[in-house]
């Protein structure tokens, strides 16, 4: 019973602590040495594209897969021109060895004169880093902003690199008195942007999504679908309205 109690009220041998703070820092691994950068120009399109292909992500609402589930490569044309004009880039880097998985040919080189050492010293910039996290925001810059493409390299999820995007964003818009902030996510990311601060809109709107469909009366008619929680990939607005 001493025993029993003694654990009850809080007293664990010194050799139980150390195991149960190596379970939690197992659980909560702590992210590499990064760099955030909100240079647009810090963002190589192609680097990019190959980020939308290992996180998966597409850029279309309603994505094709193929047999294994992958969606379409986005086009390089267009997401050079929509990084153009996003008010707002947030690209994440770190170094490549901290990038498990990655081809040894593709990570920049960091030896030389000094050996592998350098490598361990030297800051993280966009040219000796690896983009391993993106995201962006569009606005009309004076009202109202939205979140989009919030991705990181799935070896390095969890680790809190996907909120340092969202906060960096959310940081500079509400600097720029731009309080109207939503996101665009599916229901596997609401907990996601929960827990960056996104909630239901208090205004109780729904996202209705625009296609395009043939009309029994006119070829030319354009019809709206409501695309709100029956939308097939699951797409939900989410909403920040800050107050001060």
């Amino acid at each position: 019973m001493a025993v029993a109690a003694a654990v009850h009220g809080g007293y664990l041998p010194s050799k139980f602590h150390s195991i149960s703070q190596k379970t939690v820092a197992q659980s909560k691994p702590t992210p590499p040495p990064l760099l955030i950068s909100t240079n647009p120009n810090d963002v190589i399109p192609n680097h990019l594209k190959n980020l939308y292909s290992l996180c998966n992500h597409s850029c279309h609402r309603f994505p094709k897969l193929n047999s294994k589930g992958k969606v379409e490569p986005v086009d390089l044309n267009k997401l050079r021109k929509a990084l153009r004009h996003s008010y707002i880039v947030v690209s994440v880097f770190t170094r490549p060895d901290f990038v498990p998985g990655l081809v040894p040919e593709l990570a920049p080189s960091l030896t030389g004169i000094g050996g592998d050492w350098i490598g361990k010293v030297v800051p993280v910039t966009p040219s000796n880093g690896e983009l391993v996290g993106f995201g962006r925001a569009v606005s009309d810059s004076g009202l109202t902003a939205a979140i989009y493409d919030v991705m990181v390299i799935p070896s390095l999820r969890r680790r809190g690199i996907g909120r340092k995007i969202v906060q960096r964003m959310l940081r500079i818009l509400v600097n720029r008195d731009i309080y109207d902030i939503a996101a665009l996510c599916s229901d596997q990311e609401k907990p996601f942007f929960r827990a960056c601060g996104f909630g239901d809109d208090v205004l109780a709107s729904t996202t209705m999504m625009y296609t395009r469909s043939a009309s029994a009366d006119s070829e030319d008619e354009q019809i709206v679908k409501y695309a709100g929680n029956a939308n097939p990939v699951g797409k939900t607005k989410l909403s920040m309205h800050v107050t001060t």
